[in-house]
């Protein structure tokens, strides 16, 4: 039993993972997911409160990358407010439309928020590519919190 449970963990870890480059699935929570439930089955002797505490706050930041860097993007380039909002909104609506509404529903709402706000196509578009951008920068590092969260649960469990 101990070794399904273990072989859990492995999955719930690698599915996290994936989880952070595919939107649909929740990545930084299946990696803690995983983490407590190894913790769980260790009986809490190698992976403290304390491991388990940090393993949340980098999940949670993970998490707020997915509303950040879009909105983040869209203000690098100096767009509007309206264009910042818009990129907020369609990351909302995008965690409802599945991994084509989340990936292209925050440049859209970043476009059409500083084309409303500028009447300019051309700003609006740049606008939009620079919200994607901000998207890929924010995967980046949600991938680096991914190993980060695995990387300290091995080695609290190793060490």
């Amino acid at each position: 039993m101990t070794i399904a449970l273990w072989a859990l963990v492995i999955v719930l870890m690698a599915v996290g993972v994936i989880g952070t480059v595919l939107p649909v699935l929740p990545g930084a929570a299946l990696i803690f997911g995983g983490a407590v439930l190894g913790a769980w089955i260790d009986n809490w002797t190698r992976v403290s409160g304390w491991t388990l505490g940090a393993l949340g706050v980098l999940a949670l930041l993970s998490i707020a990358c997915d509303f950040v860097a879009a909105s983040l993007g869209a203000k690098r380039l100096g767009a509007s407010p309206l264009a910042v909002s818009g990129a907020a909104v369609g990351t909302l609506v995008g965690l409802f439309t599945g991994l084509w509404g989340l990936l292209f529903m925050p440049l859209a709402g970043a476009a059409i928020g500083e084309y409303m706000a500028m009447r300019n196509l051309q700003r609006a578009g740049r606008v939009g590519i620079a919200t994607g951008v901000g998207l890929l920068v924010g995967v980046v590092i949600k991938i680096a919190f991914a190993f980060s969260m695995i990387g300290i649960f091995v080695a609290a469990l190793v060490f």
